[in-house]
């Protein structure tokens, strides 16, 4: 089955309790929605958008099984296996995880998850701390210094690029374009957590 938005949240919230997890979860569902809509796929949309949001299912309580117990996780609430293979794939040689991303969409999960993060902690050193007034050369200036954000892997994010067949710079800009569209409504509701 596919769980409904609601049942998602409800079964990302019984795993995952940290705010910044939580959050991470939110803004990827946001960055998958918009990309469904703007590359073509927007009847596809909310699949992309529960992918997004159960990414890291298994990631807070177990890092160091992540992409593989989530397999067990959602298979014991009897979520589709599609969207169980989708969710593993983003872990294609980061972890113990051989489910390589092969549909578009998995592609573009692949690519975004780690760069939101990046983006992310860009924004933040921003004194707006938003999205809104981000800029693709300040996230390349980060991108570059591997000491900032250095769990945000780099090379994951090339590869996702290359993968997608755009450039870095094509990739920045629609997730920062998808992240500003979300941000104040991932505000309220991490603010509501």
């Amino acid at each position: 089955m596919l769980p409904t938005r609601e049942e998602a949240w409800a079964l990302l919230k019984k795993y995952n309790k940290e705010p910044f997890h939580l959050r991470h979860a939110l803004t990827v569902e946001g960055i998958m929605r918009r990309m469904a809509e703007k590359e073509g796929y927007g009847d596809e949309a909310e699949y992309w958008a529960l992918v997004g949001l159960l990414h890291d299912i298994d990631f807070e309580l177990y890092p160091h099984e992540h992409c593989l117990k989530c397999r067990e996780l959602l298979a014991a609430h009897a979520v589709d296996e599609s969207l169980i293979k989708s969710v593993a794939s983003h872990g294609w040689g980061i972890c113990q995880n051989d489910v390589p991303p092969e549909h578009f969409m998995e592609k573009v999960l692949f690519a975004v998850d780690e760069l939101s993060g990046l983006i992310g902690a860009a924004a933040l050193m921003r004194p707006s701390k938003s999205v809104q007034d981000l800029e693709v050369k300040s996230v390349k200036k980060k991108f570059k210094d591997k000491r900032f954000a250095a769990g945000c892997s780099r090379d994951v994010i090339a590869k996702g690029a290359e993968e997608l067949g755009w450039s870095l710079d094509e990739l920045m800009e629609k997730t920062i374009a998808a992240m500003r569209a979300d941000e104040a409504a991932i505000d309220a509701a991490c603010a509501a957590l």
